[in-house]
Parts: structure tokens; C-alpha cells; sequence
């Protein structure tokens, strides 16, 4: 071993030592006094619970208690924390680079993991555009979409059709297409640009589909096609505006109307990609497949941030011949090696075993084991789909 490899294992080892001097106590006052968490305010923040490590489904904590972690990580973990197969894969790539920049640049984890992605989704989307988050991946789907419209002579349509109770990010673009009354960005309102809000789907996953419940958005569609460049909605399950199933008929009608009113259509997979909702994603239980596609947490098997946009040949070929000649977007670490590295191998760990069947037998555990809560006074419903459940 050279000097410089002694050298670094011995400040790793000092580092790692100053961190296990701290107190827990210690360490949870300097959380509280300089950490600022998500949906947190300072000061006097909501307790955190300092973790140790993790393990497939369980977390360990500082203090030597075990939690299951029943929400993967904000849907992120599918197969479970530290896996082996994941870190083997974060190894191999870091041993050869952990980031490049992708601008005029390329590797083989982007490329290969481009083709994965493109195998497994809808036939129609052939390109993809790699970011960091799904937040992000949203701003870049409604980018997109704009920028699509610009460039076939209609700059008019850089409006946005969506459904009450979604939810797709905390950046502006992604905030202006969430709810904005039962959302969380309505202080924002004021700066938000304003989009076309549809009346929430009512008819539930597994029911009969009743036709009347795509009245709104058909109606929104009809009166201002004209300004809407795409409709964008998650498929099926909306999430955080309710974890609530509706029906796979309603995203059939609203591709097939936005066909009829030249309106792109944009589908936020991002927490239903990659097998949560039973199918690999939640618009294959609808038979239909999106103009654009956003997917991001579970793409790494919540290993590291990463996310991406899809989109087919036709959208794409457009941005050549557009005002700006190409599509203007590029985040910083667009394409990371390491994130598309592990992102790859969970997507084969994924389809190495029958998922399917996993799902299914999650789903009806989940059933067995919740329904009694229907019976409790402060419960109020009971829903489950796929490996999904309230």
C-alpha cells in the first residue's frame, strides 16, 4: 500500500472516530440548532431520529431501537437498504469514475441504462433525458412540452391541463401543476404560472367506470385547447393528495381526447414506476403510453438522486429544426455515472426474480392485515393496490 492510500485511511479512521465521540445528545443538538429538514422550520424543528445504519427493511437507530420502514425510504428503496448487489455495483463504477460532466461527453452507465429504461417502457418513447430528481424531471417534461410547441409555430400553448389532488414536486413549474388549494405550495400561489385544474377523478380503482367522471377535463380541454400545450397527471395513484386509486379508464380518456385536441401528454411515473401499483408502470393498467414520461425515486433503488424524462422520436425530432436549434436544459450532473451504474443493476436485480408475484403477495397481506383497521373509530377507509396501502 503507498503512502498516499495509508495516508487517507488514516484520516478516514480519525474522521470516523471524532464522529463516534459525539454524544447522541450532542449530535441531536447540532442537528437541532444548524440541519434544516424537509417540511421543517427553524427554530424548534420536529424531532428527527438519528439513524445508525439500515438493512433491508429495517432501520437502525443510534439509540439501538429497530424500525421497519413501511414508506421505502419516500418509495425509493424496492429492494430493501444495503444491498449487496447495489453496493457491489456502486463499487465497481467508483473505481473507475464517480462523476463526469455529460455535456459533449458520454459513458457506458448513461447509455446502457438509456436502453434499459427504453426497453422496459411503452414502446413509443425512445429518447431520454437524464436529471436529478423527479422534481426536476418534471420541469424538464413541461419544458419539453413548451419548447415542442414553440418549434412546430404555436407558442401560444405553454399552458398546463392537470387534475385536482396531484402532486409533482416542490419546484415552480412542478408546484404550479399541483393542487393549489389542497396542495402544499399555496403561499406560492401569486408566482406560480396559472394552469387548468380538472376535477379530481371520483370513480375508484376496480369499480365500474362511470363516463360523466371525465366531464371536467374533457370540458377544459374543449374551451382552451388552444393554450394547452400538455396535460399532466399521475396515472392511477395520486400520491401525496391522498394515495388514491382511481380508475384505469379515466387516464384512457384523457389520452385519447388529448389526441383529439393536439395536446401532448405528459404521465408523472415517479412514485408509481418500477412495480409499485402491481404493473411495472401505473399507465400499463390503462393500455396506453404518454407522449412524455417522467420516473425517478425507485430508478436507483433509492441508492442515489436520479431521474429521467421520456420521450418519443416525433417530440424529439422537433427541437433540431426549432428558434433555438436544440432543447435548453442541462443540469450540472445530468447522467451521473455512479447514480446510472447502481440504477442499472437495480433495474436487472428487478426483472432477475418475479416481481410480479412479490407484489401480489404484498398486496394481499396487505389487505388480510389492514382490513380489521376498517372497523376502528378514527379509521375512515381502507385501500390498498399493488404494494401500496392506507
Amino acid at each position: 500500500m503507498d503512502l498516499m492510500a495509508e495516508d487517507s485511511l488514516a484520516q478516514d479512521s480519525l474522521a470516523e472516530d471524532s464522529l463516534a465521540e459525539d454524544s447522541l445528545a450532542h449530535l441531536i443538538a447540532l442537528d437541532r440548532q444548524h440541519v434544516w429538514h424537509p417540511y421543517a422550520a427553524m427554530p424548534n424543528p420536529l424531532p428527527v431520529f438519528p439513524v445508525r445504519s439500515a438493512q433491508g427493511v429495517r432501520i437502525e437507530l443510534e439509540d439501538g431501537r429497530s424500525l421497519i420502514d413501511g414508506i421505502s425510504s419516500w418509495w425509493t428503496c424496492i429492494h430493501g437498504y444495503n444491498h449487496p448487489r447495489l453496493n457491489r455495483a456502486a463499487q465497481r463504477q467508483m473505481a473507475k469514475m464517480s462523476h463526469v460532466m455529460f455535456g459533449g461527453l458520454t459513458h457506458r452507465p448513461a447509455v446502457a441504462l438509456a436502453k434499459k429504461l427504453i426497453d422496459l417502457t411503452p414502446e413509443p418513447l425512445q429518447h431520454v433525458f437524464f436529471s436529478d430528481s423527479g422534481s426536476v424531471a418534471v420541469e424538464v417534461a413541461m419544458k419539453m412540452a413548451v419548447q415542442y410547441w414553440h418549434n412546430k409555430g404555436q407558442p401560444q400553448k405553454n399552458r398546463f391541463l392537470t387534475i385536482r389532488n396531484g402532486y409533482h414536486g416542490d419546484t415552480f413549474a412542478a408546484m404550479s401543476a399541483c393542487d393549489p388549494i389542497n396542495g402544499m405550495h399555496h403561499l406560492f400561489g401569486g408566482l406560480l404560472m396559472p394552469q387548468y385544474f380538472a376535477k379530481a377523478p371520483q370513480v375508484r380503482f376496480g369499480e365500474a367506470w362511470q363516463k360523466e367522471d371525465i366531464a371536467s377535463f374533457a370540458a377544459l380541454l374543449e374551451q382552451s385547447q388552444e393554450r394547452i400545450a400538455a396535460a399532466i397527471f399521475e396515472p392511477v395513484v395520486q400520491n401525496a393528495g391522498g394515495v388514491r386509486f382511481y380508475h384505469p379508464d379515466y387516464v384512457r380518456s384523457a389520452s385519447e381526447l388529448c389526441k383529439q385536441h393536439n395536446v401532448l401528454l405528459i404521465l408523472d411515473e415517479i412514485a408509481t414506476g418500477f412495480g409499485r401499483s402491481g404493473k411495472l408502470f401505473a399507465c400499463e393498467h390503462a393500455a396506453i403510453s404518454p407522449d412524455i414520461m417522467c420516473v425517478g425515486k425507485a430508478l436507483s433503488g433509492g441508492f442515489m438522486s436520479l431521474a429521467a424524462t421520456l420521450t418519443t422520436t416525433h417530440i424529439s425530432e422537433t427541437f433540431a429544426a426549432g428558434e433555438a436549434g436544440v432543447f435548453m436544459h442541462g443540469p450540472t450532473f445530468m447522467g451521473n455515472p455512479l447514480a446510472c451504474a447502481v440504477a442499472l443493476e437495480n433495474l436487472n436485480l428487478l426483472e432477475s426474480y418475479d416481481w410480479q408475484a412479490k407484489v401480489a403477495a404484498i398486496e394481499a397481506q396487505l389487505q388480510q392485515e389492514l382490513e380489521p383497521c376498517r372497523q376502528l373509530k378514527a379509521v375512515k377507509d381502507v385501500r390498498v393496490l399493488g404494494a401500496i396501502a392506507l
